[in-house]
């Protein structure tokens, strides 16, 4: 069997029901990826018996279960891409050693506070300490030093152009370094920008996820990309930032407004997005909040018919009687969330020419 050729960056339950999946569907079907290596970077030992469990022999369960074209799927499948586990901080030298010869492509999900500097990341010297950009930086240097091979990375973080954002990143690291360095970052590495989608609401122990039907890896179009694998739903794309507007400010500017009013009155909104969705009341005003502090923005932009449906969508996702999705997750980092998807939003609708009064979301971003 094949080196695996794609290295993992992170264990959450979202990459397991997502790009891990799709990849293990796509060995399914013949195509020769080698699998993954699963990275920890986090170094949390506590979950040490879910990076064991990730690459049990015989995979790991993802339930799928909501609507999809108006039929009910209710399933079950083992995903079986990831052939080898790490962690940053007991297998550095592994994870260095497979980088440099066997990885042709890069995936992360580190989370939403993933690339905040640290002290630690000063001169690319490793420390478990590190962020991950600077952990990327200092395998990246060892890659350069080595035999200097292209590599293609593909953050999946809900950051706007995300490749682009640790590209610059990763390229303020190198300033340490020889000049030669920054030059392999600029031409031999492949920075991909992303937008991935899938509602993952619960974990399964000690490893998997269920999920809901609708999934979508997005990677925006460039000279020289190469797909991980072929899959119904990773899209190649010429403009991410259409897909990205209506995910950010429709769907996830939704879940961030059921988050903010959850946190004022719990017991008003309930625990799980399909149990406020239930409660008239909630409802109702999140409609009204799409109606008229949403919806002017695309109308204004001239995308008011996809803006439309892509609402009903989501009021369905929402409503997805399989799924309990805690909004106490949801409402995890929440001033973060507020600044991508309200304040981004807020600031999108004035640049796309939309001046009317937005009172909802703007007591939300104050």
């Amino acid at each position: 069997m094949s080196e695996p050729s794609i290295m993992q960056f992170g264990t959450s339950r979202f990459l397991q029901a997502h790009a891990d999946l799709f990849v293990s569907d796509a060995m399914a079907e013949g195509q020769d990826t080698g699998g993954i290596t699963v990275v920890q970077s986090s170094g949390d030992a506590s979950r040490a018996h879910r990076l064991k469990a990730l690459c049990a022999e015989q995979g790991y369960p993802v339930h799928i279960r909501g609507l999809q074209g108006g039929a009910k799927i209710d399933t079950q499948v083992m995903v079986t891409s990831i052939k080898r586990c790490y962690s940053t901080a007991t297998d550095w030298d592994a994870v260095s050693a497979e980088f440099v010869a066997h990885t042709k492509f890069v995936i992360s999900n580190t989370g939403d506070r993933g690339y905040e500097p640290k002290p630690a990341d000063e001169n690319l010297q490793f420390s478990q300490d590190m962020s991950f950009p600077a952990k990327l930086a200092c395998l990246l240097l060892a890659r350069y030093q080595t035999n200097g091979n292209p590599i293609q990375i593909m953050p999946m973080e809900l950051i706007a152009d995300n490749g682009e954002v640790l590209q610059r990143r990763v390229l303020e690291l190198a300033k340490s370094q020889d000049t030669g360095f920054s030059d392999y970052l600029k031409n031999n590495v492949i920075w991909v920008n992303s937008l991935v989608d899938r509602i993952v609401s619960e974990p399964l122990e000690p490893a998997g996820a269920v999920a809901e039907p609708y999934a979508l890896w997005a990677i925006e179009d460039q000279p020289h990309l190469t797909l991980p694998c072929e899959h119904p739903d990773i899209q190649r794309v010429g403009r991410l930032e259409d897909i990205e507007t209506l995910k950010l400010f429709i769907l996830n500017l939704g879940h961030t407004w059921l988050a903010d009013r959850w946190l004022q009155n719990k017991a008003a909104v309930g625990e799980t997005v399909v149990e406020a969705l239930g409660k008239a009341d909630v409802k109702s005003d999140l409609l009204d909040l799409y109606e008229t502090e949403v919806i002017p923005a695309f109308d204004a932009a001239g995308r008011k018919a996809e803006a439309l449906s892509y609402v009903t969508t989501t009021i369905e996702r929402f409503s997805n009687p399989f799924l309990a999705h805690r909004i106490e997750d949801i409402a995890q980092n929440h001033q973060e969330k507020i600044q991508r998807r309200i304040r981004a939003f807020l600031n999108w609708a004035k640049d796309s020419g939309d001046l009317s009064e937005k009172p909802v979301l703007q007591s939300i971003a104050k």
